[in-house]
C-alpha cells in the first residue's frame, strides 16, 4: 500500500507541465551551473522509475529530500509542523467520539422521538455542509459573539504566558478547527452507530437477555452497545488517515501551522521531495490506523481471537 501510494504521487507530479527548478531559471541570479549541479545531485535529469527507485532509497535510509522552496531539509519541516496537525486531528477524534456515543445510543434508543428526529436533521446538515464552509461559520460567530480566537494557534503574548496559560491558550485556539474537522465526521458515525444499535436490539440474544431478567442498562451496554461498536472500530482505523488528509484544507480556513499549509505551498512550487515527504506520512498514518484498529477489534471481538488462534 505504501509504495502504491507513494508512486502515484510521483507519477502524478511529473505529468504536472514544468519544475520547481523552472522556476529558479527564469532568475538571472542563478547561473545555470547551478541548476545543472542541482538536477545531477537530485538526479532530476534521470528517467521517472530510476528518480522514484533513488527516492524509496533515500527513504529507507531516513533521508526524506531537500526542499527547493525552503532550502533545507525534508524531514526538519516535516518534524516543525507534524506535531501541530497531530494535536489537531487527536483534539478532533476526541471531540467526534464524545459526540457519536451518546448521541448514536440514545437516537437509537428513543427511535422515532423528537430527540432522534433532531439529531438525524442535524446529522443531515453536518453531512451535507463542506468543511471549509462549517469552518467560515464558525469563525463568523467566533468574531460576532467573542469568546473563541479567530486563527492561529496561540495568541500574541504566548511567551509570556506560564505552562498552564500556554495549554489554556492552545486550547482556546484548538476548538474552532478541532470542531470543524469533528462535525462531518461525527455526524456520519453517529448514523451509523445508531443503524448497529438498532439492528443489535432486535436481535434474538437481546431477547434471550431481557427474558433472563437482566437490567436494562446491562443489555444496552454490555450486549447491544459492545457488539454495535465493532464495526465503528473498523472505521476508526481509516479515520486516522482521514482526518490528517482532511485537516490541510481547515489548517489553511483557520491559519492552523500545520502540515495542510506546508502542502499547499509544496503542490502549488511543484516541491517535489516535500509533497512527497507529507504524503509519506499520511501514508503511514493509514496504514497504522488499520493496523491498530484490527488490533482492538482482536481485543475487543472474543471470536476474532479464536480465530486467529486457529489460523495460527
Amino acid at each position: 500500500m505504501f509504495f502504491g501510494i507513494t508512486f502515484i504521487t510521483f507519477v502524478f507530479i511529473h505529468l504536472a507541465p514544468g519544475n520547481f527548478l523552472d522556476t529558479l531559471k527564469l532568475n538571472p541570479q542563478i547561473s545555470p551551473e547551478v541548476i545543472k549541479d542541482y538536477e545531477q545531485k537530485l538526479h532530476l535529469n534521470r528517467p521517472l522509475l530510476e528518480q522514484y527507485f533513488f527516492w524509496v532509497k533515500n527513504i529507507l535510509q531516513g533521508d526524506m529530500g531537500y526542499s527547493f522552496a525552503y532550502r533545507m531539509p525534508v524531514a526538519k519541516i516535516i518534524a516543525s509542523r507534524a506535531l501541530n496537525t497531530l494535536i489537531l486531528s487527536a483534539t478532533a477524534i476526541f471531540f467526534t467520539w464524545v459526540l457519536v456515543i451518546p448521541f448514536g445510543v440514545l437516537a437509537a434508543l428513543w427511535r422515532g422521538k423528537f430527540f432522534d428526529r433532531v439529531v438525524s436533521l442535524v446529522t443531515a446538515v453536518g453531512v451535507a455542509a463542506p468543511s471549509f464552509f462549517l469552518a467560515f461559520l464558525l469563525l463568523a460567530a467566533a468574531a460576532k459573539f467573542g469568546g473563541l480566537p479567530l486563527g492561529g494557534m496561540h495568541s500574541i503574548n504566548y511567551d509570556m504566558l506560564g505552562f498552564l496559560g500556554k495549554i489554556k491558550d492552545i486550547a482556546y485556539h484548538l476548538v474552532i478547527p478541532a470542531l470543524v474537522l469533528a462535525i462531518p465526521s461525527a455526524c456520519v458515525l453517529q448514523k451509523i452507530l445508531r443503524a448497529n444499535m438498532l439492528e443489535a436490539m432486535g436481535s434474538p440474544y437481546i431477547l434471550a437477555a431481557r427474558s433472563r431478567g437482566f437490567s436494562r442498562m446491562r443489555i444496552i451496554f454490555i450486549h447491544a452497545f459492545r457488539n454495535a461498536l465493532n464495526p465503528m472500530i473498523t472505521i476508526f482505523g481509516y479515520q486516522l488517515g482521514d482526518l490528517l488528509s482532511g485537516a490541510a484544507l481547515v489548517e489553511i480556513v483557520t491559519g492552523w501551522p500545520g502540515l495542510g499549509v506546508v502542502t499547499l505551498d509544496a503542490v502549488r512550487s511543484q516541491d517535489i521531495y516535500l509533497v512527497m515527504g507529507t504524503v509519506v506520512i499520511g501514508s503511514v498514518m493509514l496504514i497504522v490506523g488499520n493496523l491498530f484498529a484490527d488490533l482492538l477489534l482482536a481485543f475487543f471481538d472474543p471470536r476474532i481471537r479464536r480465530e486467529v488462534a486457529n489460523n495460527a
